[in-house]
């Protein structure tokens, strides 16, 4: 018997809050979890390294150089954390033979076969993503490119990842997320601003006009407010990403380092699910704009995962994570940011919503107020350790003496 477990049950209870309806849920929450954090975006099929407005700091030993060594690192930071996991690929992680190359534009579902093998051994599905950027070819501009041939390039590259991700919902059983991005734009203010986009709808039009099951690909649209070379305008925006999203049935992606840093995703949430059948959103932590920080239990994160949860629609939303930090162990970067949104969304499924909606709605302000806070000292703790045991992972920094022990015997001999 658990005694600190059974008496925060006991307090939780008060508030008519069942913490074992909420541990099972928390176990069956989805959280889809980018694999490259642990190269810093490299990716294996190229050696021209990212662009297009990400950048990657730090230089910390033992990052993962082969797609057997990512593999190995995902699994290393996945056994600490408890609870349902995806994996989420980028399709710069194609796994070639010897000898054998495909340009992105000729890639197949062959090429992911051996993702396919790892995700399904360990129970997982797969999300997705083109990758727009990294290549010769996204030296300017991909989708929305005024050069025909270039254009054309990357709208094959599109078509072929959404048979790839209907290969993977086939094999794993579980709908694919595939998330389309371009980092296209200019520096300085551009002489000409909707025909970029003019050109970028035509691109969607011709990729969404392609057969494949709507029931197992889910493709989601994703904005950008600005990027380091394209200060001034951004082809793919929120107006044009949510609008187009919604004309054409798609799914709205949100990553909360996307907005301007007075615009909270938080806030975004309620209205997107009440005009939208699914939402999906790339969960991280913008220090200063899109920095993508590993995401930690701060406020923000606590609020998205509080929306997410009192929508009652936890299910119609992709909740995926989206960092990459090389300044620090990679792997603990993993296993902070995993549990740290899982205990987001624990704080937020302890939260009576309905009993703060009423008193809300009856304007007694005040008593909410109070609840609130009140809230805020229950021993939430307890009710997370108990989920760690139930999981077989420790629940508190005790991990970290393996991943250390796994940096002095593993990472340390990569070059």
């Amino acid at each position: 018997m658990n005694a600190i477990y059974d008496e925060a049950k006991k307090r939780y209870a008060e508030y008519g809050i069942d913490t074992e309806e909420v541990l099972k849920k928390l176990n069956e929450a989805v959280i889809s979890v980018h694999c490259w954090q642990g190269d810093d975006v490299c990716g294996f099929d190229s050696d021209t390294g990212i662009s297009g407005g990400i950048q990657t700091t730090g230089n910390y030993p033992g990052k993962a150089r082969t797609p057997e060594e990512l593999m190995q690192d995902l699994d290393k930071a996945l056994s600490f954390c408890g609870g349902r996991h995806k994996l989420n690929l980028h399709a710069s992680y194609a796994i070639f033979e010897k000898g054998e190359f495909a340009d992105r534009n000729a890639i197949e579902p062959k090429h992911f076969r051996k993702w396919v093998d790892y995700a399904k051994a360990r129970g997982m599905g797969i999300d997705f993503n083109p990758t727009l950027f990294g290549h010769p070819k996204a030296a300017s501009f991909t989708l929305s490119s005024p050069d025909e041939e270039i254009r054309r390039f990357w709208v094959d590259h599109v078509k072929a990842c959404v048979r790839i991700s209907q290969y993977f919902a086939e094999e794993t059983g579980e709908p694919c997320v595939m998330n389309i991005w371009i980092p296209d734009g200019y520096k300085d203010i551009p002489a000409d601003r909707i025909g970029p986009r003019a050109r970028f709808k035509k691109s969607l039009d011709e990729i969404i006009s392609m057969p494949y099951d709507k029931e197992k690909v889910y493709i989601t649209l994703e904005s950008k407010v600005f990027g380091i070379g394209l200060e001034a305008y951004t082809v793919g925006s929120a107006e044009f990403t949510l609008g187009y999203a919604q004309q054409n049935g798609l799914v709205p992606l949100m990553d909360n380092g996307h907005y301007h840093p007075t615009e909270v995703v938080s806030d975004k949430i309620s209205s997107l699910l009440l005009l939208n059948r699914k939402l999906a959103l790339h969960v991280t932590r913008p220090m200063r704009w899109d920095s993508d920080h590993v995401v930690r239990l701060d406020d923000e994160t606590k609020e998205i995962a509080k929306e997410i949860v009192a929508s009652g629609r936890m299910d119609d939303i992709a909740m995926a994570l989206d960092f990459f930090d090389a300044s620090i162990n990679r792997i603990a970067a993993w296993v902070v940011g995993i549990t740290s949104f899982r205990k987001a969304l624990l704080a937020a499924m302890l939260t009576p919503h309905a009993a703060l909606r009423t008193l809300q709605d009856e304007g007694k302000y005040t008593r909410l107020m109070v609840m609130q806070e009140q809230l805020k000292m229950l021993p939430a703790g307890a009710v997370w350790e108990e989920f760690c045991r139930r999981n077989g992972v420790p629940a508190d920094e005790k991990w970290m003496d393996e991943v250390e022990k796994y940096e002095r015997e593993v990472l340390s001999a990569r070059a």
